[in-house]
């Protein structure tokens, strides 16, 4: 090892003790029960659900409960302390108006610590106190560790009535909770697709941006929104078409500070009859317009827009393989029909007064100016660039993380079974090189410089990966969004899906990606999003022998229709995996007045043969690493190749 690094490394550790004592808590540290992962997927924008997700730890939490206090709590009694676990602030402001508050502190803050102990049981101390609230660190660590001390009973009674009689009750019972959650979920997954249809995708950044530990696999619906933020035009009128047609104009204005006032302007003055456009729901806020018609016209504003530029993106990007999306260069403007398989399709509106025939991506000046508009209000759009940044820091195409391998769209194959080439930039990738370009591809969007080439490529690519000709995170063949808004014969609605999802049951198949990926752990697996599971109709989110799990169950209420339940959700522990079935949450006041939670169904996928430690999982390959640094440095000072700082030689005060 190269003595330059040992010589650094004995700044951290100046003694032949210290060095002993740091290498004998590693050595332990492989020795403990490997943490609970959490996978979500397809959240689209449905915070509530999110948030309570996180905060009852979809089912971990109860199930701490029932080990520590099982024997102590009914139904009731559990439910009651689930709801102030998951909600602290809101049951403490309920119980301080209670004839004795102090017995309700006193019982709470009991419990609490029970299940807090249950839940930090895996962990180290160190770690566990890592998790504390300065203020109470102390505080917690006593009451953590003293309750079954048998000589320290009268002590840690005088703790718990201190609590009480300074009036800290509330902010400790806070402190707990905090806790217990922070340490039922040792790692957070989401297999892609926060944005879109749901109402508050910012609130979940938010949550995400503040959680302990957490990484995302990019959505088609998160690139897109990765490359409004970066100015793409074809992204922003997208991701504004989008937010009109799910209702979704809170988020983009008062969330995201980005004022449609301009788009409403233009559409007023521009479209007569837009009622093709009706968009799916008008917003129930009483503070935003109620008028139909207005929504129609702004969806149809923006629509078209959309249209024009995403035909001049794919005639500059011949590579991507996507002629069929210059949709307005393929109408037949005399007769207003679009053709479709050899058909000719009537138009269901011939209302098209900014398009030229003769060049039909050509924006008008008023068009230019109001999407150029839109494009600098997400780029100047503070928290959206501050989402943006995170979604780019935590978040990757793929994830290979303790043997299973993570990704939102698909592997892009040929029916044969083999890995799709895609070819960019003269050059041929598949597999999982395919997705490191795209993963590559889609930081030069936003990171390269300024109106550099590679800048603008990037932003394009973005775009490719929203909804191009098998993107790995679309994985489709088109996008149908003008044939949805224009044609009446559903045939042409259709989206052909990659080959992959017809292979992706098939054992063989999985062990070529396994391969691919080099995962070779027996509990190995596969977690997708992307494609909702239809558990309504007998399908089942494992596929391949269990080998790929599909945890897209609809999350969001626009598909619980499609699937008849409320999304999935996925634990790893250190005894086995298993998957969750949840039913629909009803919302936040709900669960907070009525103690309820989402009921949820589960569904084991393995029960591991034995039960997995730290030393099986990534983060004990980089303690073993750690373990042969600190090896080394311990036998240099045994061998007297560096010079020491003894214990008996560090003053007093260190």
């Amino acid at each position: 090892m190269d003595k330059r690094y040992i010589q650094l490394l004995s700044l951290q550790f100046p003694s032949e003790e210290l060095a002993g004592a740091e290498l004998i808590r590693l050595k332990a540290m492989l020795n403990l029960p490997k943490g609970t992962e959490l996978y979500v997927s397809d959240i689209h924008g449905e915070d509530e659900a999110f948030l309570h997700i996180l905060n009852n730890a979809s089912g971990i939490i109860l199930e701490k409960m029932e080990t520590a206090l099982g024997n102590e709590l009914d139904e009731h009694g559990m439910q009651a302390l689930a709801s102030l676990i998951y909600y602290p602030y809101e049951k403490i402001t309920e119980h301080e108006n209670d004839s004795n508050p102090e017995a309700w502190y006193a019982q709470a803050l009991q419990q609490l610590i029970g299940v807090a102990q249950e839940t930090a049981s895996k962990y180290s101390r160190r770690y566990v106190r890592a998790t504390f609230p300065e203020a109470y660190a102390y505080l917690l660590e006593e009451l953590l560790s003293g309750r079954e001390m048998v000589n320290q009973e009268t002590y840690y009674q005088s703790l718990l009535d201190s609590v009480i009689d300074t009036g800290s009750a509330p902010q400790l019972i806070m402190a707990l909770c905090a806790v217990i959650k922070r340490l039922a979920v040792a790692r957070l997954h989401v297999v892609g697709d926060l944005y879109d249809r749901g109402p508050h995708a910012d609130t979940i950044m938010d949550a995400l941006m503040t959680y302990h530990s957490a990484d995302i696999q990019w959505g088609n619906h998160d690139v897109l929104w990765l490359g409004a933020a970066a100015g793409s035009p074809a992204c922003v009128a997208n991701a504004v078409r989008i937010c009109i047609q799910y209702d979704n104009l809170d988020m983009l204005e008062n969330g995201y500070g980005i004022t449609l006032l301009p788009l409403a302007l233009f559409a007023e003055n521009t479209y007569d009859d837009a009622s093709v456009f009706n968009p799916r729901q008008i917003p129930s806020e009483l503070y935003m317009p109620q008028d139909k018609t207005l929504y129609a016209r702004m969806h149809k504003a923006i629509s078209v827009i959309q249209y024009k530029l995403e035909g001049a993106l794919v005639k500059r990007r011949p590579e991507y393989d996507m002629g069929d999306r210059d949709v307005l260069s393929r109408v037949n403007w005399q007769e207003h029909t679009y053709t479709v398989d050899g058909v000719a399709h009537p138009l269901r509106d011939r209302d098209f007064p900014t398009v030229n025939p003769d060049d039909p991506n050509e924006l008008t000046n008023a068009e230019y100016a109001l999407i150029g508009q839109l494009v600098d209000a997400f780029r100047r759009s503070g928290r959206l660039q501050k989402h943006a940044r995170h979604l780019y820091k935590i978040g990757s195409v793929y994830l290979s993380y303790n043997g299973n391998l993570l990704y939102h769209g698909c592997i892009p194959a040929n029916e044969d079974g083999t890995f799709m080439p895609l070819t960019f930039e003269g050059k041929t990738y598949k597999g999982k090189a395919l997705l490191d370009y795209c993963d590559t591809m889609a930081r030069h969007g936003y990171f390269a410089p300024e109106n550099s080439e590679l800048r603008r490529a990037g932003r394009d690519f973005l775009w490719f990966m929203w909804c191009g000709r098998n993107s790995p995170s679309f994985g489709r063949a088109h996008i149908a969004t003008f044939e949805r808004a224009l044609l009446t014969d559903t045939k042409t609605w259709q989206e052909p899906q990659n080959a992959y999802y017809r292979l992706y049951d098939q054992p063989d198949f999985i062990q070529r990606i396994f391969e691919e990926f080099d995962l070779d752990k027996p509990w190995s697996r596969i977690i997708n999003g992307h494609v909702p599971v239809k558990a309504a109709k007998g399908e089942d989110p494992r596929k391949a022998d269990s080998k790929l799990i599909v945890i897209d169950g609809g999350f969001s209420r626009a598909y619980q229709k499609t699937t008849g339940i409320a999304g999935y959700t996925m634990f790893f522990s250190s005894h086995g995996i298993r998957i969750a079935s949840h039913e629909p949450f009803t919302s936040r006041a709900e669960a907070i007045s009525g103690n309820t939670d989402i009921r949820s169904h589960s569904l084991i996928i393995e029960n591991l043969p034995e039960r997995l430690m730290v030393g099986d999982t990534d983060e004990g390959k980089r303690i073993r690493q750690r373990i042969d640094e600190m090896e080394a440095l311990l036998h240099a000072y045994r061998e007297e190749m560096l010079r020491q700082e003894h214990m008996e030689d560090r003053p007093f005060d260190q």
